[in-house]
């Protein structure tokens, strides 16, 4: 079954903690993801500032500079998955080094 693991963490301190990761141990965890055979695909994100949300309402297209909602933490990356279970998509999430600083949300891909 699919998995979706979200990366969520606050921008601003997802490198500044004592804690936080650095890219090379993301690189790593990610290349040992795929080579146990469980990673579909994973990409870390740019800055929430760079991104640009799309809307259609009544036939016309809204664009706007920046996220759709302010929050406290943002999107900043994400792991597609190829596992058997939930219990074995949690595993993985939980290795994510992000999720010291921020928080992995793990949602079962719906087929259609």
């Amino acid at each position: 079954m699919k998995y979706l693991c979200l990366v969520y963490s606050d921008e601003e301190k997802l490198y500044s903690l004592p804690e936080s990761p650095e890219d090379a141990e993301c690189r790593a965890y990610a290349e040992s993801v795929a080579e146990s055979g469980r990673m579909l695909a994973a990409e870390a994100l740019e800055p929430v500032s760079s991104a640009t949300t799309v809307r259609m309402r009544a036939g016309k297209v809204m664009i706007t500079d920046g996220p759709f909602a302010e929050t406290k933490e943002q999107l900043a990356g994400f792991y597609l998955l190829d596992a058997q279970n939930l219990d074995e998509a949690l595993d993985i999430a939980a290795g994510i080094p992000a999720a010291r600083v921020g928080c992995v949300e793990v949602r079962p891909v719906r087929e259609l």
